[in-house]
């Protein structure tokens, strides 16, 4: 058994780590407050936004944008978003493992990494990097966001990757995160509403990969032309996609860390008791202890 200087010495130890896990919990509050308000004011935009380039790239005729080119897939680029720091659960874990089932499932597949945690661990294996970002989180910017989108609408415009993939964590609610995996590359069009159908027509197109029913097909008048219009609007749409990415990204992994940290302050409060029980028990039988080699001693004594 622990002796009670022991039992002192751990009890103190633990104390300090509460004091840590419940500061911690505080700042990741404080910072997934400002982040959830930036991400639930980026969505409506990105997702309007998916639906005009969708429904503009169905009408622009057969020379749309390179950035639609669908073709065969043999050579694959998968975006890992991951998080600068660890103490957040299983975050950054079901990335890496999502990521890794890619791999091994893809011949051709080479990696661009954000965030620390996923570089460090793709860094040590023989996985084929393109890039890294690993201090983008402490300050995620539309600018980063389209220096990014832009690196990677390049590489596919010049036919060095067949598809796009991104892997991530959504953020849905303080205390669920959603693994996402997801097409970004190339941008699906709309499918384009039957001659005479109207909306009736348009309300059967579906977009992204799940497949959900989008609003109706819109017919446009193209001014200058087509081709002009999506030159313009979708490296735009993939560098807002790229920041809504990030945003949940980064939303996530504070909702995660709170949830962590509330946790581990739990834990430690639950341990704390346990050892102030001990710490009691131990000292309760070392005062028994030593009264009955007093009350012996004195017995001996009178004998």
């Amino acid at each position: 058994m622990p002796s009670l200087i022991d039992l002192r010495r751990r009890i103190r130890s633990v104390k300090n780590i509460q004091q840590i896990t419940r500061a911690m919990k505080m700042v990741a509050a404080a910072r997934l407050r400002r982040a959830q308000e930036r991400i639930l004011a980026a969505r409506p935009y990105a997702e309007a936004l998916r639906e005009v380039v969708g429904n503009l790239s169905s009408r622009a005729g057969e020379r749309a944008h390179p950035l639609l080119d669908q073709r065969e897939v043999k050579k694959v680029l998968l975006v890992v978003v991951t998080g600068d720091k660890g103490l957040a659960g299983a975050f950054n874990t079901n990335v890496i493992r999502r990521a890794r089932q890619e791999i091994a499932a893809t011949a051709d597949l080479d990696l661009v990494l954000i965030g620390r945690r996923g570089a460090d661990f793709f860094r040590r294996r023989s996985s084929r990097i393109r890039s890294t970002h690993t201090t983008i989180f402490a300050k995620v910017t539309f600018e980063a966001a389209a220096a990014i989108a832009r690196d990677i609408s390049e590489a596919f415009s010049r036919r060095d990757y067949d598809a796009v993939y991104v892997v991530y964590n959504q953020f849905v609610s303080v205390i669920t995160q959603k693994l996402t995996f997801e097409r970004l590359l190339p941008l699906e069009a709309a499918a384009p509403a039957e001659a005479g159908g109207g909306a009736a027509a348009g309300a059967a197109a579906a977009s992204g990969r799940g497949g959900a029913p989008t609003t109706a097909a819109i017919d446009y008048l193209f001014e200058p032309s087509a081709p002009e219009i999506l030159d313009r609007v979708v490296p735009s749409y993939v560098s807002t996609q790229v920041h809504r990415i990030l945003l949940d990204s980064q939303a996530a992994n504070y909702a995660a860390q709170m949830t962590a940290m509330e946790a581990a302050t739990k834990n430690a409060g639950e341990l704390i008791d346990r050892l102030k029980l001990n710490y009691n028990r131990s000292r309760q039988a070392a005062i028994t202890k030593e009264l009955i080699e007093i009350v012996s001693g004195a017995q001996a004594l009178k004998g």
